[in-house]
């Protein structure tokens, strides 16, 4: 008997869940076009046939027009918003590469994809040889489900692949069938069908588990009592057209045999052009490998042997350096660094890049150096373990990087710069960072090499793991073969030399960009190269006495939780949460579960039900509790160095507004409000005795770049006349004097005030401050009422960004909109807050980096010994010698507050102490 293993997919199911997953953070290529459908799709197809391997595989879409359901229905779907533009796009592109893949696509008229899945997956299923799993999130699909027809569900662990057993213990039902008449009492909110009102997943289930299914139920209503058998009969015939909408067709004209769907051979010269054009990197060569004879060793989930892989045609590659004319040269002697550098001071500029040990600047050590002056041609100068040696020998090139006129490239210079500072060679401006370039131009891009080579320039580079290799196994850069690494290395500066040449007249052709580069993300890269060298010095011990205090109080709260709950389960398990609040302490009688069958259990959820619910309380704090020792208090302590410091990496390239962002570790989410994120705060501390740290904080910056933006006559008069703002809003708004305002009101005023900057709804200001939606509807008008001319801002920002898909900083930031004009209101509604608040967030990032600027300038011009340390956000702090703190203080007020002139002060509140809470 013949064993085949098919996979049928629901295009649309998984187009949507890719799309919002990448929301909040789309794939945009260089050509403006949201790539995040299309990418997670095919990531997901290429997953079903890595990892489980299927001989047959088709792909149904939804057909155009209405289905027989909405003749049956015509409120069917009916509340669904509008398909996002971007998905409308995505799908003839996704569905050019299925064909490009020789994978079978298949549609029919008035049936859904569900239905059209549903008829083949049961016809398949009679030849007991075929094992079928559908791929779809949707939990309809669980009717469907039998011993040889499986479900494949996307979730944030990967593939589930849930059989019989995992359908019934999910949902609490005897067999998959009941499904149908699950949704037909519960509704299915996704697709407006209503079932029975007063039934949720609870109860439908408790009653099947009773009757078996709805007709048993009503063949014994008389056992049912009050409201529950009341609407079960005054929505009899609601319910029985619930449980058909629900019910998946197996009898679809479906004109598809087994033989169509056999996966073969991809077309791999369509494949990459399609790729090509999209800048999808990886899809090809994941591709590509799956067609790799190589023998198999994993099983597959369909546990079914497979037929014999189809044999690849072979492809080329992208173009590499083996293939493109190039001339890479070694030099090894001291004559040939020495020519070198007259042509680099001959040039009118050059690019270099340093191959090393470690991405850590401060332990790393220099393995080569490669140079580039024209493309396709460059140079390479290995360095042994003789760390002496290698700095004399860079020294000879040391007058290029001093030049004052030639321009420095490199890709990511503030590492190049933190490792030739440590070899003695410093790096005078003009400099010109490839990575900071594209990030201005393209926002929403990628700003790696190896990207912006593929899009810019067609180039696909040698990949660092083809020499080191990949895990565990990786080699260093010193065991790699000269010859690999001279390929590799001296590529990078031909390829960044490459883009330089594509990037910088676009840098030059725009007034606003060249600006922003040239004056403010070129400078800043010396002084973040400073902060980073820097570090901040940590009391280790202090944060051992915390670490061990947290795991004490993290032990108190997991027994008293226990103790509530009445026995034990994992707290880290959302799920595990869930089941305990939910479904056995009731803690909500109206929490409903998600689409994946999961109860919500994050922060926000959680919060509502704290104040009456003690457990809950228990479990917020355990998590933050928990969050604290391993990201902080046990974490910080690994990462100090010999003299006691951390050194974190500033990135000017990750956030789209413009702020900077801080990893290994991440010190600018450390928590301020809670004594607990004091406590951690309080572990960093000045270097010695005779140093305080000074810390400056920028006063209410975005409530002034509103007041500038907004020219709002109320909001600029508070700020001139120095008033406390959010009393003078809670003033205007409660409509009482100053002297009259509460702790309470001003509470409430000052949430509005930060709030509206992010287009906060009535909504989700009533959730923030647990008030009726009425009184923060209420809070929300009085506000427009008193400065109307916020509102007129705010709906003129929405106003530009939809004429021109974009907005930009006071200093010419710009950001892209794409979905700003989205008919479908989720998307639309990111983009105009998004449209609001960049201006603002975004000119609040390029004020503070002003500063910096100015700062580290003007301390290096005094021989100050004040050292920059820190920068989270709208704060700047410093480790000083006691005896330069009152000549720092001015210094610092004086240039945060003078880095832009606005129509209302900006004002630097600074505070001393040893440690940066009390300097806080």
């Amino acid at each position: 008997m013949d064993c085949h293993n098919i996979c049928l997919v629901d295009a649309y199911a998984v187009i949507y869940r890719a799309y919002y997953a990448f929301l909040r953070s789309p794939r945009i290529n260089s050509k403006g076009i949201n790539t995040s459908a299309t990418l997670g799709f095919m990531n997901t197809i290429v997953d079903i046939l890595s990892h489980h391997r299927p001989d047959y595989i088709a792909v149904a879409f939804d057909p155009h027009g209405p289905t027989f359901r909405h003749e049956m229905y015509p409120d069917y779907k009916a509340h669904r918003d509008a398909q996002p533009e971007d998905i409308t796009q995505a799908v003839p592109v996704i569905q050019s590469l299925l064909d490009a893949m020789n994978i079978r696509r298949v549609e029919c008229p008035r049936y859904e994809a569900d239905d059209i899945i549903g008829t083949l997956a049961t016809r398949l299923a009679t030849d007991p040889g075929n094992m079928v799993v559908m791929l779809t999130p949707d939990k309809d699909y669980a009717q469907l489900v039998r011993d040889n027809i499986h479900m494949l569900r996307p979730s944030t662990n990967g593939l589930e692949l849930w059989d019989t057993a995992d359908v019934c213990s999910h949902f609490g039902l005897d067999n998959p069938r009941q499904v149908i008449d699950l949704l037909g009492l519960w509704g299915d909110s996704a697709d407006n069908i209503p079932g029975c009102p007063g039934v949720g997943q609870k109860r439908a289930t408790e009653l099947l588990q009773s009757y078996g299914n709805i007709d048993g139920i009503y063949q014994n209503i008389d056992n049912l009592k009050g409201k529950l058998r009341d609407n079960l009969l005054a929505y009899r015939e609601q319910v029985m057209l619930s449980r058909q909408l629900a019910t998946i067709a197996t009898d679809a004209p479906v004109d598809l045999q087994l033989c169509d769907m056999r996966l073969t051979t991809p077309d791999y010269a369509r494949l990459r052009q399609l790729c090509d054009e999209l800048e999808l990197r990886n899809i090809l060569p994941r591709v590509q490998a799956l067609f790799n004879p190589a023998p198999q060793t994993e099983p597959s989930l369909f546990d079914i042997p497979a037929d014999p892989q189809p044999v690849p045609v072979a492809e080329p590659k992208y173009d590499t350096a083996a293939s493109t004319p190039h001339q890479y040269t070694v030099l090894t002697t001291d004559e040939e660094l020495h020519n070198l550098l007259g042509l680099m001071l001959a040039s009118p500029h050059f690019c270099f890049d340093t191959e090393t040990t470690s991405l850590d600047t401060n332990a790393a050590q220099i393995v080569g150096l490669s140079v580039a002056l024209e493309p396709f041609r460059a140079y390479y100068i290995p360095f042994d373990d003789n760390q002496d040696e290698a700095r004399r020998r860079l020294s000879v090139l040391a007058p290029a990087f001093h030049s004052d006129t030639i321009v420095k490239v490199a890709q990511n210079l503030k590492y190049d710069l933190a490792i030739l500072n440590r070899y003695g060679i410093e790096i005078h401006e003009p400099t010109f960072d490839t990575m900071i370039a594209h990030s201005l131009l393209f926002p929403s891009a990628r700003h790696n090499m190896d990207d912006m080579a593929r899009t810019l320039l067609a180039y696909q580079p040698i990949e660092i793991e083809e020499l080191i290799g990949h895990g565990r196994e990786q080699l260093s850069m010193r065991q790699v073969d000269i010859d690999k690494i001279k390929e590799y290395a001296a590529e990078d500066a031909d390829v960044t030399l490459r883009l330089y040449l594509h990037l910088q007249p676009l840098i030059a052709a725009n007034a606003d960009i060249s600006r922003l580069f040239h004056d403010i993300e070129m400078p800043l890269v010396a002084v973040l190269c400073s902060m980073e060298r820097n570090g901040v010095q940590l009391d280790t011990h202090a944060l051992d006495d915390y670490a061990a205090d947290l795991r004490r109080r993290i032990d108190q709260c997991q027994n008293a939780i226990y103790d509530i709950a009445g026995r034990q389960f994992n707290i880290a398990s959302p799920k595990q949460v869930g089941q305990v609040l939910f479904d056995e302490m009731h803690v909500d009688p109206s929490a409903r579960r998600t689409r994946s069958g999961t109860y919500r259990t994050d922060e926000e959820t959680l919060q509502k039900l704290a104040a009456d619910n003690p457990i809950v309380a228990h479990i917020l704090e355990y998590r933050g509790l928990v969050k604290l020792l391993g990201t902080y208090a046990e974490a910080l302590p690994k990462l100090v160095d010999a003299e006691g410091r951390v050194h974190t990496s500033y990135n000017q390239t990750v956030v789209v507004t413009g702020r900077l962002s801080s990893t290994n570790p991440n010190l600018q989410n450390i928590p301020i409000r809670t004594d607990d994120g004091r406590q951690i705060r309080r572990a960093f501390v000045a270097r010695d005795s005779n140093h305080r740290l000074l810390a400056a904080d920028y006063s209410q910056v975005e409530l002034r770049l509103m007041a500038h933006f907004s020219e709002d006559p109320n909001l600029i008069a508070a700020f001139l006349h120095g008033d406390d703002i959010h009393v003078a809003t809670a003033a205007r708004i409660y409509n009482v004097p100053i002297e009259e305002v509460t702790t309470d009101m001003r509470r409430k005023a000052k949430t509005a005030n930060f709030g509206i900057i992010y287009g906060i709804s009535a909504f989700g200001l009533a959730e923030r401050l647990s008030i009726p939606r009425a009184e923060a509807r209420d809070i929300i008008e009085g506000y427009f009422t008193n400065f109307p001319a916020v509102k007129t801002y705010m709906d003129q920002c929405i106003d530009r960004a939809r004429s021109t898909q974009a907005v930009t900083t006071l200093l010419g930031r710009r950001r892209e909109l794409p979905d700003i004009n989205s008919r479908n209101a989720t998307v639309r509604g990111v983009a105009e807050r998004n449209a609001i608040n960049t201006p603002i967030q975004g000119t609040a990032a390029d004020i503070i980096k002003i500063a910096m600027i100015n700062i580290h300038r003007e301390l290096k011009r005094r021989g100050m010994q004040s050292q920059m340390i820190l920068q989270v956000h709208d704060e700047l702090v410093f480790d000083a010698p006691v005896e330069e703190l009152e000549e720092l203080q001015s210094l610092v007020k004086e240039n945060m507050e003078s880095a832009c002139r606005l129509s209302v002060p900006l004002i630097a509140d600074i505070g001393i102490g040893h440690n940066w809470v009390e300097a806080h």
